[in-house]
C-alpha cells in the first residue's frame, strides 16, 4: 500500500527520492519521510500530511547525501503523524528502515524488546523491525545478515529496505509475501529500489522484481540477491517499454482527467498485435493455451477486487456469449476464506492493474494449491500476479497514476474480449477469417474511434455535473451487460466526490431501491438501443413517476428518452458486447467532474491508495 523508494550512487539522493514519492503519492499520502546518510550520520524528515510538508520540511533543513531511503505512507497501524511516519530509526541512530506490510505478531515482539529495555517512539507496527535489525548487527553481524535474522522472526507480508550507516556503501532490500512489489532498478554505477516502477523508470528501465522470501544487497556498482536461506538467486533482468513522459500529468489538470482522456490511445495499444486483421485471427502468445487445453476447460473463475471485480462481471457476459464456457465472478477479499470447488478443468483468471492486490494474490494461491490453471490480466509488467500465472495478458495501458482507476478498467475489458475470441478460436467454435470472426474482429477495429468519439463530448458533461455536484445521493440503473457498469458508474462517484451512490440491477429497483428515489435522488439510467431497451425505458418512467431527476446514457439518435429522462448523454452506436467500454467513459467524466466542482482531492482521495497490499 505504502511507497518505498531506495538510492545508492553519485548524485544526491534528496531529491532522487523525492521525485520518486512523488510519483507513488497515489500508494498512501497520511505522512511521508526520508532519511539520508549525511557526513557519516543518518538524518530523518518526516512530517505529517501529503508529500508536499515533507518536501517543505527538507527547503527547511535540507538534507544532502549518497544513499537514502524514502516513504510514502498510508496507515495500518498507529494514526497519521510524524511519530508514526517512516523512516524508523534504531535506538542508537545507526539504522533506519522503510516498510510496506503489516507485522502480524508485533505485539509479541514489541513486548519482548521493551524487556530488554528498549524504548519506542512511534504506535507502529514497522518499528520492531528496525529494533530488530539492530539488535542483530549490536551482535556482530553485518547488515544483510541482521536483516535476514531480523525478518525471519517476522510474521506477515512484507516490503522491507534497511540503511545502516555501520555500512554506508550499501542498501538491503526484502520481500515476504505479498504485501507490495519491490523493483530494483540498474544504473550505470548507481542503484535505485521502489516499490513501483514509475518511481524509478526515468532513471532505469532495468529492473529486477524481487520474489516472496528473497532479500537483495545493493552497492554502487553491483547487487547480490539471495533467498532468506542464503540460497543465491540468478534473478531475471526485464527491460521496461514504458515512457517516462508518459507518467506525468502534462496539460491535464489531474492524472484521472489525463487517464479518461488516454483511453482511446490504450485500447489502440492492448488490441494492436494481438489481432491479425487481414487473416481474421487473434494471437494471445502469453496466455499458453492449447486447442486440446481449450476443449477440456470447463469453467472459469474470476477473481479480482473492487473496479477489475466489476471488469469481471463484464468479461462473464462476454466470455459466456462468445466461447460458450461457463464464468463465475468471486471478490478476491472472500474468495479463500471457503472452501472453493475448482480442479484441473477449471482457469482461475485474476484481473489486477497493479498485480499486487493482496487479495487476490491470495486468491491465487487458494486456486492454485487446488490445481487449477492460473491466468492473470495486468498492467504492471513483471508484477507478482503476472509472475505467478501459467499465462497472461497485459492491459497495455501505460501507468496509471489516479487512485481511481479508468483506462485499466476499459482496457482489462478489452483483453477479455480477446480472451473470449482466442478460447472460441481455440475451442473451433470461431474459424479464421470467417464471417463470425470477422465480425467481432471488425468491432474491435472501431472500438478506439468510437471511445474518441465519447471522450471528445466532455464539455458537455462538465456542463452536467455543474448542476448535479450539490445532490448528495446517486442512483445507477442498468441490465444486462450494462449492469456492472451501473456498480462502476457509483463506485467512480462514491471514490472521487465522497456521494452516496448506490449502483442497482434496473430490474430489481421495484423490489425495494425505489423507495428511495424523490426529488432529492437523481437516478442515472443505462438506456442504450440494445436488448433490454424497453425495459429500460420501462424503469425510467418508474423513477420519473416518483418525482426522481433521471439522467441516461443514450444512443446518439434516440428521442424515445428525450420525452422521459431529465438529462441524456448520447454516446454513439455500438455492438452489445462492447456497448460498457463506451457507456463508463461519461460515467468516468461525470464523477471526475462533480468531484472537481465539489472541490475533492481527486487523484488521491482520502482513506485509499492505489494498490491494496495489506488485509
Amino acid at each position: 500500500m505504502c511507497g518505498i523508494v531506495g538510492y545508492i550512487g553519485p548524485q544526491d539522493a534528496t531529491p532522487l527520492i523525492l521525485n520518486g514519492l512523488q510519483r507513488l503519492e497515489y500508494r498512501g499520502y497520511d505522512s511521508a519521510g526520508i532519511a539520508v546518510l549525511q557526513k557519516g550520520e543518518i538524518a530523518i524528515r518526516r512530517d505529517v500530511g501529503k508529500l508536499n510538508n515533507l518536501m517543505q520540511l527538507v527547503q527547511q533543513e535540507p538534507l544532502n547525501g549518497r544513499i537514502g531511503i524514502g516513504h510514502t505512507r498510508w496507515a495500518t497501524h498507529g494514526q497519521p503523524s510524524s511519530r508514526n511516519a517512516h523512516p524508523h530509526i534504531s535506538a542508537n541512530g545507526r539504522t533506519v528502515v522503510v516498510h510496506n506490510g503489516i507485522v502480524e505478531n508485533f505485539r509479541a515482539l514489541r513486548d519482548e524488546l521493551e524487556a530488554e529495555g528498549v524504548r519506542f517512539q512511534s504506535d507502529t507496527d514497522t518499528e520492531v523491525i528496525v529494533h530488530l535489525v539492530q539488535r542483530e548487527i549490536s551482535c556482530g553481524k553485518n547488515v544483510t545478515e541482521a536483516t535476514q535474522a531480523a525478518v525471519k522472526l517476522l510474521r506477515g507480508a512484507h516490503a522491507i529496505v534497511v540503511l545502516s550507516a555501520d555500512e554506508p556503501d550499501r542498501l538491503v532490500a526484502v520481500r515476504i509475501g505479498n504485501a507490495g512489489g519491490v523493483a530494483l532498478g540498474i544504473g550505470e554505477g548507481e542503484m535505485f529500489i521502489a516499490s513501483d516502477i514509475p518511481a524509478i523508470l526515468e532513471h532505469t528501465r532495468r529492473m529486477i522484481f524481487l520474489e516472496s522470501r528473497q532479500m537483495a544487497t545493493l552497492t554502487r556498482d553491483a547487487y547480490h540477491i539471495q533467498t532468506l536461506d542464503g540460497e543465491p538467486v540468478d534473478a531475471e533482468v526485464h527491460t521496461i517499454s514504458w515512457d517516462p513522459v508518459s507518467a506525468a500529468r502534462g496539460e491535464y489538470r489531474h492524472f484521472m482527467q489525463k487517464e479518461i482522456q488516454e483511453q482511446a490511445r490504450s485500447l489502440t495499444d492492448t488490441i494492436r498485435g494481438r489481432v491479425d486483421f487481414q487473416r481474421g485471427v487473434v494471437t494471445l502468445p502469453d496466455l499458453t493455451l492449447t486447442p486440446d487445453e481449450a476443449k477440456r476447460l470447463k469453467r472459469i473463475v474470476t477473481v479480482a477486487c473492487g473496479t477489475s471485480a466489476y471488469s469481471g462481471l463484464v468479461g462473464k457476459f462476454i466470455i459466456e456469449e462468445i466461447a460458450r464456457i461457463p464464468v463465475e465472478v468471486d471478490y478476491g477479499s472472500e474468495y479463500r476464506y471457503r472452501d472453493p470447488i475448482i480442479d484441473e478443468d477449471c482457469a482461475v483468471l485474476a484481473i489486477t492493474q497493479s498485480g499486487e492486490t493482496v487479495d487476490t494474490l491470495a486468491a491465487m494461491e487458494e486456486a492454485r494449491d487446488k490445481g487449477a490453471k492460473l491466468w492473470s490480466i495486468v498492467n504492471a509488467v513483471g508484477s507478482q500476479a503476472m509472475r505467478v500465472s501459467d499465462g497472461f495478458v497485459t492491459m497495455q495501458a501505460g501507468p496509471e497514476i489516479g487512485v481511481a482507476s479508468t483506462k485499466a478498467f476499459t482496457t482489462s475489458i478489452a483483453d477479455q474480449y480477446l480472451i473470449a475470441l482466442y478460447l472460441a478460436q481455440q475451442r473451433g467454435l470461431l474459424t479464421p477469417d470467417g464471417p463470425d470472426m470477422c465480425a467481432h474482429i471488425d468491432d474491435l477495429a472501431h472500438l478506439p474511434d468510437l471511445v474518441g468519439t465519447v471522450l471528445g463530448r466532455e464539455q458537455a458533461i462538465e456542463d452536467l455535473a455543474a448542476e448535479l455536484y450539490q445532490y448528495t445521493n446517486f442512483l445507477y440503473l442498468g441490465r444486462g451487460i450494462n449492469y456492472p457498469i451501473a456498480l462502476e458508474g457509483a463506485l467512480k462517484l462514491k471514490e472521487i466526490s465522497y456521494i452516496h451512490a448506490e449502483g442497482y440491477p434496473a430490474g430489481e429497483m421495484k423490489h425495494g431501491p425505489i423507495a428511495l428515489i424523490d426529488e432529492h435522488m437523481p437516478v442515472l439510467a443505462i438506456c442504450l438501443r440494445d436488448a433490454v431497451y424497453d425495459k429500460m425505458l420501462s424503469q425510467v418512467e418508474q423513477a420519473k413517476s416518483r418525482g426522481g431527476i433521471v439522467i441516461a446514457v443514450a444512443t446518439d439518435g434516440d428521442t424515445r428518452i428525450a420525452e422521459k429522462a431529465d438529462h441524456v448523454i448520447y454516446v454513439p452506436d455500438c455492438p452489445p458486447l462492447l456497448s460498457p467500454i463506451v457507456s463508463v467513459i461519461p460515467l468516468q467524466m461525470l464523477a471526475y467532474h462533480i468531484a472537481v466542482w465539489r472541490g475533492a482531492d481527486v487523484d488521491q482521495p482520502r482513506n485509499l491508495a492505489k494498490s491494496v497490499t495489506v488485509e
